[in-house]
């Protein structure tokens, strides 16, 4: 994927005015999707994490919170995905042992680890196939401006270094829909960031907002002092760099890749040389990390991140009514 334009995260400028017009189509189409009735609506809750900006804004971390709080509550949670990246059309269950990330996308592999996957470019298919193999609460990836899957719960995750950029639709800027548009259909906002960050962020009136903040997993590894050669294609690689500079790395090079980039040999032969040559050790993120040729998986550290919500009892308690916490 393609990096975002610099102008959709500056105040709105000539970009912006001059694209309007084709921003306005974009809206009007997704106003007519979202208008469309839903296809299925599931005997069991489904819970949507979405967002308002085209890009990473932080859903994984919130799929894998929520995932492990339903788990931890006795409950069978399936992950229904589009596998955005990957080859399969689905409906299919992610398996680590036989799918690779250019099967099955990137995001998907990594969430096998707390949940069941599915995998279906017609989600209301994947959530289908998901409750008649046992689900009893489906976790719908993305999917927030797709209506074919009815939505007992939405979350919709921001990213509270960013925000909603300029404020403008698709070309015009980086959002989906119009905020004040969006934000009817959402339940609670979860905001990403430091605190400075949430602070500072002005979020959109008539809706609660659940703060949280990215923290590495306690995994023994020892970041300080570590000179680092650090590369991420996540939505917004900025974030992760800011992470290894708080645990004390001593970056020496970063290398901000597009979301869900392919990570070739050829690409990591040359990051693998430089970091050789310079006595650097290759860092990267867990979602990066599936995508890594085989032959590279021993040489670079992963650094796992968790997402930890300011206010635990807040998200439980709008879980509740759904799940019985």
């Amino acid at each position: 994927m393609r990096r975002a334009p610099a102008f959709w995260s500056a105040k709105p400028g000539w970009q912006s005015t001059l694209l309007a017009p084709l921003a306005a189509l974009y809206a009007a189409g997704t106003a007519r999707r979202v208008a469309q009735p839903s296809k299925f609506v599931a005997d069991v809750p489904v819970i949507c994490v979405g967002n308002l900006s085209a890009g990473g804004t932080g859903k994984t971390p919130v799929v894998i919170a929520l995932a492990e709080m339903l788990r931890d509550a006795g409950k069978q949670v399936a992950v229904v995905t589009r596998g955005y990246g990957g080859s399969l059309d689905g409906p299919a269950r992610v398996d680590p042992e036989k799918h690779s990330a250019d099967e099955a996308g990137d995001e998907p592999l990594l969430l096998t680890g707390f949940a069941q996957v599915w995998v279906s470019k017609d989600r209301a298919e994947g959530a289908r196939a998901a409750v008649e193999n046992g689900a009893d609460v489906i976790l719908l990836d993305d999917g927030f401006q797709n209506p074919d899957v009815a939505k007992d719960l939405s979350l919709v995750v921001v990213d509270a270094g960013v925000g909603f950029g300029n404020g403008k639709v698709i070309p015009a800027g980086p959002l989906r829909e119009p905020v004040k548009v969006g934000i009817k259909r959402a339940d609670a906002l979860v905001l990403i960031g430091s605190p400075g960050q949430r602070e500072a962020f002005e979020a959109p009136p008539g809706v609660p907002v659940l703060g949280a903040e990215l923290l590495p997993l306690q995994t023994g590894l020892l970041l300080e002092g570590l000179p680092v050669l650090a590369f991420a294609g996540i939505g917004r690689p900025e974030k992760f760099f800011e992470t290894l500079r708080r645990q004390g790395a001593d970056i020496r090079r970063t290398v901000p890749l597009g979301d869900h980039q392919p990570l070739t040999t050829g690409l990591m032969t040359r990051l693998d040389g430089e970091a050789k040559a310079r006595g650097l050790q290759l860092v990267t993120t867990e979602k990066d990390a599936v995508r890594l040729p085989p032959s590279f998986r021993q040489q670079v550290m992963t650094i796992p991140v968790r997402l930890v919500f300011q206010d635990p009892t807040a998200i439980a308690e709008l879980l509740a009514p759904l799940i019985e916490l």
